[in-house]
C-alpha cells in the first residue's frame, strides 16, 4: 500500500514482510538473552553498547520490546530500521 502526504510517499509494510531493525542500548547483554528478546541477535560492542538486530513483526512487537528494555534497566540509545540484507543476522 503506498500513502502519500507532503509530497512524499511513504511504504507501508504488510505483516507478511516484517521490518528488521537494530536496536542500540547502553550496557551489555549475554547471548542468554536471545530468547527472552524472541530471537533477536545480540552483539556487544567495544564501547559498553549492546546492539540487537532482526524482524519485529508489527508495532505491537515493537512495544513489547521497548518493554522488555525499559524492565532490564538499560537505555535505549537508537532504534534503526535496517534493510535485511544489511542486518547481518
Amino acid at each position: 500500500m503506498v500513502l502519500e502526504m507532503s509530497d512524499k510517499t511513504y511504504l507501508l509494510e504488510n505483516s507478511t514482510n516484517p521490518m528488521v531493525y537494530q536496536v542500540r542500548l547502553k550496557g551489555q547483554l549475554g547471548k542468554q538473552w536471545e530468547d527472552w528478546f524472541d530471537g533477536l541477535a545480540i552483539s556487544n560492542e567495544a564501547n559498553g553498547e549492546t546492539i540487537l538486530t532482526g524482524p519485529i513483526t508489527d508495532q505491537a512487537a515493537l512495544h513489547g520490546l521497548f518493554k522488555k528494555i525499559r524492565d532490564l534497566g538499560l537505555p535505549l540509545l537508537e532504534l534503526v530500521r535496517v534493510e535485511p540484507k544489511d542486518a547481518h543476522l
